[in-house]
């Protein structure tokens, strides 16, 4: 019986654990067990849980089938698997934007969920948008609407979102920049403002 490793050493690395699937391709499943709920969240934020299940586990099917050409030396693997979704998220560009539209045209504002649980699901989820928001995430450019999301819903570092989207570090803090500057004016909040997280990276 072959052991799963993460589960048993937590000192393993993701990227030793994924290099390791390559020659044994059950060692994959903990790279699923310690990423699936993550990329799952940002799935359902962008595109909603009616199709957050599948896209998710796309997202790993991906991986595994590719999981040969991943390359340590550009990063972790957490980068790797939210560019992977992003780009299946892109596939579905405009799915995500019908909803932000209908979402703005309804003017509904988010509500509280029936348990915890959903409600940290639910707490940034395309279905959960109000319509104020909506609109202004619908009139961003694609790129805008990456960056910040990868930011905002999964919390990912400014290096990670470079790696995810395979685009330069300083692109990021651009297009995060500029993201955050037409969602206030959007939302009618000074775009002087000087927000904490502007400066943070």
């Amino acid at each position: 019986m072959t052991r799963t490793l993460g589960a048993v050493d937590g000192r393993l690395d993701a990227a030793a654990l994924f290099a390791r699937s390559v020659r044994e391709p059950d060692q994959f499943a903990a790279i699923y067990d310690r990423y699936f709920v993550e990329i799952y969240r940002y799935v359902s934020g962008r595109l909603g849980r009616d199709v957050a299940d599948d896209l998710a586990a796309e997202t790993f099917l991906v991986a595994f089938r590719k999981r040969d050409r991943f390359d340590p030396e550009r990063g972790s693997v957490r980068p790797w698997l939210y560019g992977i979704a992003t780009t299946l998220i892109g596939r579905h560009r405009r799915e995500e934007t019908r909803r932000y539209r209908a979402l703005a045209r309804a003017g509904r504002r988010p509500q509280d969920s029936e348990s915890y649980d959903d409600r940290i699901a639910d707490a940034v989820t395309a279905e959960r948008l109000g319509g104020w928001l909506a609109s202004a995430l619908v009139d961003l450019s694609r790129g805008d609407r990456d960056v910040l999301l990868l930011v905002a819903i999964s919390d990912l570092s400014h290096q990670e979102v470079a790696l995810a989207l395979d685009i330069p570090y300083g692109t990021v803090g651009s297009r995060l920049h500029r993201a955050r500057k037409k969602l206030r004016n959007a939302l009618g909040i000074d775009p002087t403002l000087d927000l904490e997280e502007e400066s943070n990276g």
